[in-house]
């Protein structure tokens, strides 16, 4: 199993990116517009259409106010086990460090997940820069 783990700093308040991340079905508007175009609710999971025009169905697994943490998992698609996990933490500053966590199989669709994950948390990280007050 591989498991890759990424870090971003973003000069917002983390109780707003909290507010953001947490909002499960508004991925496409509050957190990562254009690296996500759609996502729809259904019950538990939510139904996300990518930029690149992929199609996913998450699971949300976990919503945890008071340690700001977000699990969920990828039930159909090209994995046969995803676990991700996105935590918002206070730097000294009163900024954010956004931790993203993915533990995957097969372990062949690492390098293609990681450039992925590292694509949305830029995406992640200009949006909320620019629309949540620091």
């Amino acid at each position: 199993m591989t498991s890759i783990q990424l870090f971003v700093d973003i000069a917002a308040a983390p109780a707003d990116v909290w507010d953001a991340l947490r909002d499960f079905g508004a991925l496409h508007r509050r957190l990562a517009p254009g690296f996500v175009t759609d996502t729809k609710l259904d019950g538990n999971d939510r139904i996300v259409t990518f930029g690149s025009g992929a199609v996913l169905r998450e699971r949300l697994v976990d919503r945890d106010d008071e340690r700001r943490r977000l699990a969920w998992s990828i039930v159909d698609g090209p994995y046969t086990h995803h676990n991700g996990v996105a935590e918002v933490h206070e730097n000294p500053d009163g900024t954010t460090r956004f931790a993203w966590t993915t533990d995957l199989l097969p372990d062949e669709l690492a390098t293609p997940t990681r450039a992925s994950m590292q694509l949305g948390l830029e995406t992640i990280r200009r949006t909320l820069e620019a629309s949540v007050p620091a």
